[in-house]
């Protein structure tokens, strides 16, 4: 196989260092573009720029072409704008990380399709203060739903995008949700749920990875779910963690409709249909097949 240039934006931990991994095994040319707060994998060329700075990101990129852009850290309109005008004419394709939380104004007991959410029908708004962090915690999926709806307005290259269930496994899993389920399964402390408890999508920390591997590798373009076949509910999710988390007991506690709820708890369907990404020949695993192994994998075993 050829060698590919490929630039990774972000990308330093969980996924897209797994992602970067297959790329350099795969014999792939690979450059990250990061802001310099952690060093990327030797093999790699290292380009510093903070992603914003559409100045500084077309300074650090040079004459620099790529076959393939895999952008790991696009949460907003205006990062995609910049991105959109630096790239153009410069990659054959770019892969942009998405979510399942596109989907957040979806609640359909049926696992959701691409076509639920057109990013054609999103309005864009670029002047909302996506620069501070608590709008962008509270509008992520709004914020990569215009993202993704920018580079869908006016083409300018091949565009994907991946839209992630929730991932779950490995030890360097940062987010502290499976952990926090341990903690209070250990104490006997209760796991706050909604009256009625809907299940979700998942997908494994490498199977995610390889995925976006084989993604830079096809010709599809728009949105593809990528998630493992079957859903979880809370309840079989803390029953794994309990199996791993040295004994204790699962006690839930029933949310009121204001109350916070537990990490991976919902009171809406997040269930995903993955047929496209299976018609174009990927193979996803089960989610039962491999929650032990994550949980196992993340909080370590116990006898």
């Amino acid at each position: 196989m050829e060698k590919r240039e490929v630039l990774v934006i972000g990308g330093n931990r969980y996924f897209g260092k797994r992602l970067i991994a297959r790329l350099l095994a795969a014999g792939d040319r690979v450059t990250v573009l990061n802001r310099g707060s952690s060093p990327p994998p030797a093999g790699v060329v290292h380009l510093i720029a903070d992603r914003d700075d559409e100045d500084a990101l077309r300074a650090a990129l040079g004459a620099r072409t790529f076959d393939v852009v895999v952008d790991q850290v696009c949460y907003t309109p205006r990062q995609a704008a910049i991105t959109r005008r630096v790239l153009a004419g410069r990659t054959g394709r770019y892969v942009m990380t998405s979510t399942v939380e596109v989907y957040a104004d979806q609640d359909s007991v049926a696992p959701v399709r691409e076509a639920d959410v057109d990013p054609m029908d999103a309005a864009v708004d670029l002047e909302l203060p996506w620069h501070e962090p608590e709008f962008l915690d509270a509008h992520y999926g709004e914020g990569k739903r215009q993202a993704e709806a920018v580079f869908v307005a006016e083409p300018v290259f091949p565009y994907v995008a991946v839209r992630v269930a929730h991932v779950l496994g490995g030890d360097d899993d940062f987010t502290g949700r499976l952990a926090h389920y341990a903690d209070r399964i250990r104490t006997g402390e209760p796991i706050t749920v909604p009256p009625v408890n809907r299940p979700a999508t998942y997908i494994h920390v490498d199977e995610i990875a390889d995925f976006l591997f084989w993604t830079v590798g096809q010709d599809f373009t728009g949105p593809v779910n990528a998630a493992s076949h079957g859903t979880l509910t809370t309840r079989e999710l803390c029953e794994a963690v309990a199996a791993a988390a040295c004994g204790g007991a699962v006690v839930f506690q029933e949310a009121s409709e204001t109350d916070e709820l537990s990490p991976f708890a919902f009171r809406r369907c997040y269930g995903m249909d993955n047929s496209r990404a299976t018609q174009l020949g990927f193979a996803f695993g089960d989610v039962r097949q491999w929650l032990g192994q994550a949980v196992t994998e993340t909080l370590g075993t116990v006898n």
